[in-house]
């Protein structure tokens, strides 16, 4: 690390240590008790490492769990200050590691880990990519698709640094000059970032909206299962695929007609192999009937957790190699969203806004610009962190927004908005990965990417005013 980078590192983590500090100092600002204070001396420290990242994201998640523990649950040391207001137990707030969003999102990684070591991803790519023959427009949108599909229940990482592999020998058998090398790259990040709304899986932000509209929520939402979720998120993400295709195909039209698209894999006929398709399909037929069965999302995800080890499918190294940051990440945010709604503080902070002057469906237009502004500079996960409660609380107690639908339309807003924000090659992994290439511009992302997000805010809305 350079002198330069490490002392911008050591700027950020002062800022990060003083802001906290400093509203811990002052005294509390008027109608919040000493529990709220702290909190949001908490919520400040959150904001700040999510956005400077002095040091890694789920490192400020595992801070703030431990912050909420020091200073405003029911085992706070007994020299500090006595509280007053509603302290949180020390259990529910470790409980969060237990999460049921937590736990389906690990089903997820167990699936995705497992089809990956036995290539079940693969051979499903190239059994999926053949209808779609060696027309340039049609690969184009092969590769969008099937990404966009497996993003639906795999890491939106893990499968763009996939689908770049696979498409690799494609793009470099192009002409450096083609055009058409820009769009193959482009529609993997894309189809990662928009198949992830597909499902509650899918990623992070839908994850933690889920605490908020799945099976338990704390804001008085007719709950959404697995099977619903998808019901009204797959059309959306088709008609978003649709339309970064038709902006891929303008952006980047080539003269090259047709491209060679295999991938060299075969079936794995192993027991193990076997064991592996049979568990992925019957969870996700297990997820998308748990409104017949009753059998909640998070507890069908332990499933194959369960059959994947007993059957000795995944092992302790595939254990280790899980993405065990993603789920600290998540669990940081979890925990950080239900202190905020227990103790009122997210409802205390939506008070400061003047959201009684607007209607509903400028109150869900405005978050849903604001979370797609943020999530083009920081991660969407923490993003969708930030707001989610904020939206949640705003849910709750505006009248605007109760005439609407209350809470549910502006928080599908904020979540799709975390997703569809692919501006930058920093917005999203994806992104990044694709980036790192070599192939495209910041310049091709923003004049891709900027629209996608734009149109997206726009199909959410109306999506919105269906489930409100």
């Amino acid at each position: 690390m350079g002198r330069r980078s490490m002392l911008e590192r050591w700027w950020r983590a002062a800022v990060v240590t003083v802001v906290p500090l400093a509203i811990l100092a002052v005294p509390a600002v008027a109608g919040l008790d000493t529990v709220q204070h702290r909190l949001l001396a908490i919520f400040a420290f959150a904001v700040l490492g999510w956005v400077l990242e002095p040091f890694p994201i789920y490192a400020t998640s595992i801070v703030v769990i431990a912050a909420q523990l020091m200073l405003i649950s029911d085992e706070v040391p007994r020299w500090w200050a006595p509280l007053d207001g509603t302290t949180l137990s020390h259990v529910d707030i470790l409980a969060g590691f237990s999460d049921p969003v937590i736990i389906l999102f690990l089903g997820g990684f167990f699936l995705a880990a497992a089809a990956t070591k036995h290539q079940l991803d693969r051979n499903l790519a190239r059994l999926i990519l053949r209808p779609f023959g060696t027309r340039t427009p049609m690969v184009v949108l092969a590769l969008m698709a099937i990404t966009a599909v497996f993003s639906m229940f795999m890491s939106n990482t893990a499968t763009a640094a996939m689908m770049l592999a696979v498409a690799a020998p494609v793009i470099a058998s192009l002409e450096p000059g083609d055009r058409a090398r820009r769009a193959l790259v482009l529609a993997i990040p894309i189809g990662a970032n928009v198949g992830g709304i597909g499902t509650p899986i899918g990623t992070p932000p839908n994850a933690l909206a889920i605490n908020y509209v799945g099976p338990g929520n704390r804001v008085g939402v007719e709950p959404i299962t697995f099977a619903e979720w998808m019901l009204f998120a797959v059309p959306f993400v088709i008609v978003m695929l649709a339309v970064a295709w038709a902006i891929l195909g303008w952006r980047f039209r080539s003269g090259t007609r047709h491209v060679a698209m295999t991938i060299d894999s075969t079936w794995d006929g192993s027991p193990r192999a076997i064991i592996v398709y049979a568990t992925f399909a019957a969870t996700v037929l297990l997820w998308l009937t748990s409104s017949w069965h009753g059998v909640p999302a998070a507890v069908i995800a332990i499933l194959p957790i369960a059959v994947l080890l007993v059957t000795g499918v995944m092992t302790a190294l595939d254990l280790r190699n899980l993405n065990w940051e993603v789920l600290w990440l998540v669990a940081g945010g979890v925990i950080l969203g239900n202190a905020m709604f227990d103790t009122g503080l997210s409802a205390a902070l939506v008070a400061l806004v003047p959201f009684e002057s607007m209607s509903g469906w400028v109150v869900v237009a405005t978050v849903g610009v604001l979370a797609l502004v943020m999530s083009t500079v920081i991660s969407n996960t923490a993003t969708a962190a930030l707001l989610l409660p904020l939206v949640a609380a705003l849910g709750a107690s505006s009248p605007a927004l109760q005439s609407i639908g209350g809470a549910l339309p502006a928080l599908i807003m904020t979540t799709f908005a975390c997703s569809l924000a692919m501006a930058l090659p920093v917005s999203t992994p994806p992104n990044s990965l694709a980036y790192s290439t070599g192939k495209v511009t910041t310049r091709d992302m923003v004049r891709t990417g900027l629209p996608i997000g734009v149109l997206g805010l726009a199909a959410t809305a109306v999506l919105v005013t269906f489930l409100a």
